[in-house]
């Protein structure tokens, strides 16, 4: 295919851009990514603050190297618009940063309870009940499992995000699943100071290892649609994909199910509902995505997460 050099006319979207070019000249069969990078180079930007759109429909150039300026309507003296998305973090390290919080914080308000719940009527204070250790060993296990999948089995679709998100993120996990559960659990005088209930606890831990390992398998089974560094989708298939569109999302369910059983405290039963509803979203969105993405060659899925559910 035969190459022609397209100068293209640069303007900013929103606030300015220093040392964004006027103009930019790049061959037609370049590719959008290289576009980006140019643009990156020329403004003294990370490639990831750019969002580059054409400025005769608005539509999106993506950041692609599968995608040529010629195929992308682009022509000679053509006008694109170069937004500055702002700072940018990485997305494994928003993970680690999110998952984090409450790895630190349910051991510290453990190994801290005489200080944090003191009370003068304590002849002496009590020590931790079963169902404290366990579930604390229960919540960190959860956390310590998804940090370690952030770490070496997680492929992502976009490389960044802007870094002011980050705050947003670790508040549902460091605050509700952090704060919000060991501070209420750890307490003297809470559920899980009680006795524990073995015709509770046995299922509960057996619906817990299930919704991990089932999580786990589902995880696998989407890194496996994607190289590593690709961008490409796939139709998912194994485990759980049969009866639900998110099948991690089932079993992560489960196993936070598991976690109130053996808590049983109004605080995590709050987390559970936040999570769950976010995560109903995501699946239903997903399952919408598949839908316009495959067409005929995905099988619609009735329920996106929970069978019979949702």
């Amino acid at each position: 295919m035969s190459s022609n050099t397209v100068t293209l006319s640069v303007r900013p979207r929103g606030r300015p851009v220093e040392k964004l070019p006027e103009e930019s000249s790049i061959t037609s069969n370049a590719s959008g990514a290289e576009l980006y990078e140019q643009l990156a180079r020329q403004a003294g930007f990370s490639v990831h603050r750019l969002r580059i759109t054409k400025g005769s429909d608005g539509s999106l150039v993506p950041y692609s190297k599968d995608v040529l300026i010629n195929q992308t309507g682009l022509r000679d003296q053509s006008t694109i618009y170069v937004k500055d998305l702002g700072p940018q973090i990485d997305w494994r390290t928003v993970f680690v940063v999110e998952y984090l919080g409450p790895i630190l914080i349910h051991p510290i308000i453990y190994l801290l309870r005489p200080y944090i719940y003191s009370n003068p009527g304590y002849s002496s204070f009590p020590a931790p009940s079963q169902l404290q250790t366990l579930s604390l060993i229960l919540i960190t296990a959860h956390f310590a499992k998804r940090e370690l999948e952030t770490l070496f089995l997680h492929r992502f679709s976009s490389a960044t995000m802007p870094l002011r998100n980050i705050f947003k993120n670790s508040f549902h996990y460091w605050a509700l699943a952090g704060l919000n559960i060991a501070f209420w659990i750890y307490r003297p005088g809470s559920p899980t100071s009680k006795p524990a209930n073995p015709l509770l606890v046995y299922p509960a831990l057996v619906l817990y290892f299930i919704g991990e390992l089932g999580n786990l398998n589902s995880h696998i089974a989407l890194r496996n649609l994607r190289s590593s560094g690709g961008k490409e989708r796939g139709i998912p298939h194994g485990t759980g994909f049969g009866l639900v569109t998110s099948p991690n999302y089932m079993f992560e369910t489960m196993a936070w199910l598991a976690i109130w059983m053996v808590t049983g405290s109004w605080s995590t039963l709050f987390f559970d509902v936040v999570a769950v509803g976010q995560m109903a979203v995501w699946a239903k969105k997903k399952e919408g995505r598949y839908r316009k993405e495959f067409g005929d060659k995905y099988k619609k899925k009735r329920y996106s997460m929970l069978p019979g559910i949702w």
